[in-house]
């Protein structure tokens, strides 16, 4: 399935959707954080970028805030306002970050967002315990101002996505103590860690905006098949992506083993090309010195790539990205709101970080 090529048009769109998700989050963000004890705020503020290692202000490169956009997004699609639902979008972007601080603290990633990741530069234990504080602020935000039962249900699907998501996590950490892992369990194992949250955002959005159970499953499936394509795109980018853009040093999942979906399909392939491979993701460690290290990255790249495992995740991305906008047209969306979702997802989907 192919969709429309992105034009310049939309992608303007989708950066000014974000841009304005983005200015509508982060007042309450910085507040909700700001009720945290000093210590867990102070590493959650540099996490986010208000703040630097000293707690000095800072305007540091700040996340794409696509899921809050797409809350704001689901809501005006059924006829509600973003501010209405601002409430939610602040709890999905809570409960994102959570996950970030701690994939950082067990992937052993250095680098998020051009800067040293907060467990880095405080600990892991105290970078373990703010990703804490944000999930629970999570369903504190919710619970605030309540209006039931849309409040009861918010915090059941939130929760419920939060527990995918962890169940997704634990299911990728026992891929790395395994030598096979089939596409079919990682393509299970992305629908929780990643789709879960996105499907979740959408949701929430249409429950607040005011859509009917109908236009709320359909917006739902719009969300679970853009997070599967936003997660092949992000496994893309973790090989093939260029660093000083992603933020992230190059191939830093190869060094790694990390059996992303690119690398999966390859190895799953049957290949000449995906046994060389697999020989060489069974070796414990990557070199010790950095240009034999840079030097197998490209090979382990160019080995995926030749295995099939690029082509593979570039046309399954298109394929679930497609999906996501027959969703989203069936959800009957109201006026610009139905552009700007749809420009949403093709950026998220065809972006370059």
């Amino acid at each position: 399935m192919t969709t429309a090529p992105e034009t310049q048009g939309e992608r303007g769109t989708a950066r000014e959707a974000l841009h304005r998700a983005r200015a509508l989050v982060d007042p309450a963000l910085r507040e909700w954080v700001g009720r945290l004890p000093a210590p867990v705020s102070r590493v959650a503020s540099y996490h986010f970028g208000w703040t630097d290692s000293a707690g000095r202000p800072d305007d540091a490169p700040a996340g794409k805030a696509l899921r809050p956009a797409l809350v704001l997004g689901c809501a005006e699609a059924v006829g509600g306002s973003a501010e209405a639902a601002l409430v939610p979008a602040v709890a999905v972007e809570l409960v994102h970050n959570f996950s970030l601080l701690h994939d950082d603290i067990l992937d052993g990633d250095t680098t998020r967002r051009h800067r040293a990741t907060a467990w880095t530069v405080f600990g892991s234990s105290a970078a373990l315990l703010a990703g804490d504080a944000l999930l629970i602020h999570a369903s504190r935000v919710l619970a605030d101002r309540p209006v039931w039962p849309r409040t009861d249900t918010g915090i059941r699907w939130l929760s419920e996505a939060a527990t995918l998501l962890i169940e997704g996590e634990q299911t990728d950490l026992s891929f790395e103590e395994r030598s096979h892992v089939t596409l079919v369990e990682s393509l299970a194992m992305t629908e929780r860690k990643t789709a879960a949250l996105l499907s979740c955002s959408c949701a929430l959005g249409s429950l607040w905006g005011g859509g009917s159970p109908d236009q709320t499953e359909e917006l739902r499936r719009f969300g679970l098949h853009l997070g599967m394509a936003f997660q092949l795109a992000d496994d893309l980018l973790g090989i093939w992506g260029d660093p000083s853009v992603t933020g992230k040093p190059a191939g830093a999942d190869l060094s790694s083993r990390k059996k992303s979906l690119p690398v999966v399909a390859a190895l799953d392939s049957g290949t000449a090309a995906g046994s060389r491979l697999a020989e060489l993701y069974g070796r414990p460690e990557p070199p010790e010195d950095a240009q034999a290290r840079a030097e197998e990255v490209a090979l382990l790249a160019a080995l995926v790539a030749e295995a099939g495992g690029r082509s593979w995740a570039e046309e399954m991305a298109e394929e679930q990205l497609g999906r996501a906008l027959s969703c989203l047209r069936a959800a009957s969306p109201e006026g610009p709101a139905a552009a700007r979702l749809a420009a949403l997802a093709r950026f998220a989907v065809r972006r370059d970080r």
